[in-house]
């Protein structure tokens, strides 16, 4: 045990040794160092020195119980629980005990909770204040052109849940699309349409940018557009099926003069619609009536017919000319003349055919056909047109003129020209009258105008 005399010098030292902390990491002091930060190991000195060390865990509470109750939260036996605060969740065994080597039974910590990863939203995104770790907020927001679907902003809850449903980012703003403006134009001469062009509208959409596949209801542009107001529409869709229109007009004018009307015993022709600028109106008269004033007219740049206003009165045929082909010259290009010419007002055939005439009355008209009798022999032959009779001098140069013969009946067709379009001996009914009459050319420009005005025999 050494000298007797260093005995009382290490009596007086062994309660100053004995209050030394032991030494950290030594072994079998029941101390560990640190592994990570949550596991804290209290420092503190004790009067006496405990079994393990103390225990703390960072983001957790520990609630220990020593052994029969002892002072000493550390002593042999000593069980700890765990419990980690509200948003950590516990590694470890939930409950630790001191152990005959001086360590506790496990290591444990408490980690901050973490939920799932949340999904970038097409067309879209998220930021987040604290990645996807416990009470982190994150806002999700939407590219131009896109609305945000859902909650807006989420959180991360102790369950490791998120606080809403993930956002997704949809595309609800229409299109916009721009129309030309209201497209006014006035008709060129004698035309009722016109041609109008324009440039076809590009749909924009703020999510898909230029949208060139667009609808279109109405005429195209180029169409020739008749007089009024046409109304055109564009629709187009973007690829959500979002819908934007834009409507214009197309107004045509028409310039006019008013409208003319067919003279009284008359017919009028127009060219074009009758009344527009450039339009051209001929007139023409019935059988036996003749035109006075314009036979055509025009609509002006000013809006007014050219000419005069037309009328139709009843042929005037001067009977006292001094020659017959003075007489002749009156019906030129106006009157057909049937010939009958008889010996005798007695002769059957002469009696017969003017009352086949008298009832087809209203085809002579329409043929424009005026019957002329010659009847007797120089010098007493009477010639007669309606209620006008003929000098019988006349008469004779009439016979003369065509070669008529003096003595026999005798029946001559002359057309609207004066030309000797035919002769008969006999009697000659209406309707062989009638359909070599409609043979002549005149005729026939006759008969498609009075058709267009519904002119025509009742049957």
């Amino acid at each position: 045990m050494g000298s007797p005399a260093l005995r009382p010098a290490l009596l007086l030292l062994l309660p100053l040794l004995l209050q030394v902390p032991p030494s950290r990491g030594f072994p079998g002091s029941g101390d560990s160092p640190l592994e990570d930060d949550e596991v804290v190991y209290s420092d503190a000195k004790y009067k006496d020195i405990p079994w393990c060390s103390p225990i703390k865990v960072k983001y957790g509470d520990v609630y220990c119980r020593a052994p029969q109750g002892g002072y000493y939260k550390t002593t042999l036996g000593t069980r700890c629980d765990i419990r980690c605060q509200k948003g950590y969740e516990l590694q470890g065994s939930p409950q630790v005990i001191c152990q005959s080597n001086k360590r506790w039974s496990d290591k444990v910590i408490c980690k901050q909770k973490r939920c799932p990863t949340l999904a970038m939203p097409v067309n879209g995104g998220f930021k987040c204040v604290d990645g996807a770790y416990f009470n982190s907020q994150c806002e999700y927001y939407c590219s131009p052109g896109y609305t945000l679907k859902g909650e807006q902003t989420v959180r991360c809850l102790d369950n490791k849940a998120w606080s809403g449903q993930p956002a997704t980012c949809v595309d609800l703003e229409p299109p916009r699309i721009k129309c030309p403006s209201v497209k006014e134009r006035v008709a060129e001469p004698n035309k009722l349409t016109v041609r109008v062009s324009w440039e076809t509208p590009e749909g924009r959409d703020t999510a898909d940018g230029i949208l060139t596949d667009v609808i279109l209801k109405g005429p195209p542009p180029g169409s020739h557009f008749p007089e009024g107001d046409h109304k055109i529409q564009y629709t187009v869709y973007d690829r959500a099926e979002n819908k934007g229109t834009c409507k214009f007009r197309v107004k045509v004018r028409v310039r006019r003069c008013g409208k003319l009307h067919a003279p009284e015993n008359g017919y009028m022709k127009c060219s074009s619609d009758g009344d527009n600028y450039g339009a051209v109106c001929e007139f023409s008269c019935v059988g036996g009536f003749e035109l006075q004033g314009s036979s055509a007219r025009v609509c002006q740049s000013n809006l007014a017919w050219s000419g005069t206003e037309p009328t139709c009165t009843a042929m005037n045929v001067n009977v006292g000319v001094r020659t017959a082909a003075a007489l002749l010259d009156q019906f030129y290009e106006k009157r057909r003349l049937f010939i009958v010419s008889t010996p005798t007002a007695r002769n059957l055939l002469y009696r017969l055919q003017l009352g086949m005439l008298q009832q087809a009355q209203c085809g002579l008209d329409l043929r424009h056909i005026t019957v002329v009798e010659l009847v007797g022999v120089f010098p007493t032959l009477i010639g007669r047109i309606g209620a006008k009779v003929m000098p019988p001098a006349l008469a004779l140069q009439l016979r003369l003129l065509l070669r008529i013969p003096l003595y026999s009946f005798s029946i001559v067709v002359l057309d609207k020209h004066g030309v000797d379009k035919e002769r008969y001996v006999s009697l000659v009914t209406p309707v062989a009258l009638f359909n070599l009459i409609d043979t002549f050319p005149l005729r026939k420009e006759e008969m498609v105008l009075q058709a267009e005005m519904g002119q025509a025999c009742a049957t």
